[in-house]
């Protein structure tokens, strides 16, 4: 089937969604998450037999003009079957979340006003697909708001809930300024090399006699795709969002949408890298001064933290350090080793089931508890021998402990900064690596060395949540061991 199908096919899903929230019976609404995640599951399996013009150049459809704007290769396939995946995640934990939901945006007994949060992420997970294809700069612009503009939505989703809203206001003021220098910047660029294709930006650069305009433009870019992957200097947002937000919103914001910014990144940025770049060291040292920046904030501001939602905010910042480090080594592929953005894509793909374990097992603190704090994770080892267990490997593979998916996307980082000689940023990083496993040994000393309160009762996952935590906890430790399948995939 032709590529851009996929993405129609989500949007119809999505629409579809709403009208059976619509329709459907009123006292229960999670037929519509289950419809969502088997639907995104059937377009996943459709992803892995779609193809490009190259494929039938013979079609009518290979002839549109929509090839101009939309790229199918091996990155894009990558990066579509990861939002599917992501997004099939969070609307499962959406659905054992919803007496949560419940409770600050109707009423306990009724779900009559969490419908719309099945279909939501659909509608996000159509932007981000697209933002996987990006050809050009006036379509990636569309496609970012589309999944932004549902993230307002869905950050502020608990109307009774203070800290939603709180979370709401901040994210929609921070991402309508991130807006204004995205659309600032294309316009520099636009300026400077008269097109907002990223194909022929490439060939054009390499005219300039001038590049300070564009310098200026690629700048005000950076500095907005900032606000999306959590980097300095667009990162004040991230602690507050992600603690007032839902808990699989925060799980997608944490997961999907940082994904969806270092695709658009990585797509930006390959025609600026390119050998013979004249702006290539300028863009180079820009990517370096944000992952150093990124990375002693993210890491250092996560030390002194008490919540587990905003240590995993601020954890969150410290990985886009890590992932900003890898572009900045700006190593092109090659058959022996893993490029710049191979590696990316490798830390991606693992940061993804190590942080929707963490958010799954959170969720249900939060709704057996009522806490999110660290505290509530005391004596976890006798509530649940078991969780206690996967959660500690969860911890351990954030904090890149080897034998476990973890390590692997921190040795891949630290092998390119290394390769590429950039010894202040290694040094950095190491700071930031050692911090890692302070503050994320923090909730394993919680787990086994601290006593649960004394009205604590066993903590008991719903199915859902137990096969997603069982299955990503299993894939942590495997991809530890064997990494290959993730890098088949790359390919």
């Amino acid at each position: 089937m032709p590529a851009f199908s996929l993405e129609a096919l989500t949007v119809f899903l999505g629409l579809l969604l709403l009208m059976l929230e619509a329709f459907g019976p009123s006292h229960s609404k999670k037929f519509v998450g289950f419809a969502a995640a088997a639907g995104l599951a059937f377009i996943l399996i459709l992803s892995f037999f779609a193809y490009g013009p190259e494929a039938k150049p013979d079609a009518a459809w290979a002839k549109w003009s929509l090839w101009n704007f939309y790229a199918f290769d091996n990155l894009a396939r990558f990066y579509k079957g990861f939002a599917l995946v992501t997004t099939i995640l969070v609307v499962l934990m959406s659905i054992d979340f919803r007496s949560i939901l419940s409770r600050f945006t109707d009423h306990p007994d009724s779900e009559a006003g969490t419908g719309e949060y099945y279909a939501l992420p659909v509608f996000a997970c159509a932007g981000m697909m697209w933002m996987a294809s990006a050809k050009d700069l006036a379509g990636a612009f569309v496609a970012l708001e589309l999944v932004t503009i549902t993230f307002y939505i869905l950050v502020a989703f608990l109307r009774r809930n203070v800290g939603s809203l709180e979370a709401g206001v901040k994210y929609l003021i921070l991402g309508a300024l991130s807006t204004g220098f995205l659309v600032y910047g294309i316009a520099w660029i636009y300026g400077a090399t008269g097109t907002m294709s990223l194909v022929e930006i490439g060939a054009k650069i390499s005219t300039l006699s001038n590049t300070t305009p564009l310098l200026f433009g690629i700048a005000l870019i950076l500095i907005a795709l900032g606000f999306k992957i959590g980097a300095v200097p667009m990162q004040v947002w991230i602690p507050d969002v992600y603690q007032g937000a839902p808990t699989p919103t925060t799980a997608f914001l944490s997961v999907g949408s940082k994904a969806a910014g270092f695709i658009l990144l990585i797509r930006f940025l390959d025609p600026l890298l390119q050998t013979g770049s004249p702006v290539a060291g300028q863009v180079t040292l820009m990517l370096a001064i944000m992952a150093g920046a990124t990375l002693l904030f993210g890491n250092l501001a996560a030390i002194s933290q008490t919540n587990f939602k905003r240590l995993l905010a601020y954890s969150s910042i410290a990985h886009a350090g890590f992932l900003v480090l890898a572009l900045a080594a700006s190593k092109p592929d090659t058959v022996d080793d893993l490029s710049s953005v191979q590696s990316v894509s490798f830390y991606l793909a693992t940061y993804l089931l190590m942080t929707l374990a963490s958010f799954f097992i959170l969720a249900q603190v939060r709704i057996q508890d009522g806490s999110e704090e660290i505290n509530a994770f005391n004596g976890l080892s006798k509530r649940n021998p078991t969780l206690a267990l996967g959660l500690t490997l969860i911890m351990a593979a954030l904090a890149g402990v080897p034998l476990t998916a973890g390590f692997w996307g921190k040795f891949f980082v630290f092998k390119l900064a290394v390769g590429a000689g950039l010894w202040w940023g290694v040094a950095l990083a190491t700071v930031g690596a050692a911090a890692g496993f302070y503050y994320y040994f923090k909730i394993i000393r919680a787990i086994w060395w601290e006593a649960p309160a004394n009205d604590a009762k066993p903590l008991v996952l719903p199915q859902i949540t137990r096969t997603c935590v069982v299955a990503l906890t299993l894939a942590v430790i495997v991809l530890g061991v064997w990494p290959q399948p993730i890098l088949w995939l790359l390919n």
